[in-house]
């Protein structure tokens, strides 16, 4: 029988999970494992667009609720924190700017 995870080796899961899904909405052949013992600025190395963010937001929130069974709203904050200290710098925000400024 397998072992179960504590809360902090779920939340340690989570983050390579988050980091890995990251990437692969934004098109990049890279993973957590490439970039985990790196000291440099790697999230401003690769892009993503807004909607690619966005689309990693739902998803990662959704993950957070299933995998550390937390409320909408605090796995809402957590993927901003996310997103924040992990996420890749956006390809097209000044078009997504002028776009929703016609809105």
């Amino acid at each position: 029988m397998a072992k179960r995870l504590t809360r902090e080796q779920k939340q340690e899961q989570a983050v390579i999970d988050l980091i890995n899904k990251m990437f692969e909405i934004a098109g990049h052949q890279v993973t957590y494992d490439d970039v985990k013992d790196r000291k440099d600025d790697w999230f401003q190395q690769w892009t993503m667009t807004v909607e690619q963010n966005e689309e990693w937001q739902e998803w990662g929130r959704k993950y957070l609720m299933k995998t550390l069974r937390i409320p909408s709203k605090r796995a809402e904050m957590e993927m901003q924190w996310a997103s924040l200290g992990w996420g890749l710098k956006f390809s097209n925000m000044e078009e997504y700017l002028t776009n929703k400024t016609k809105e």
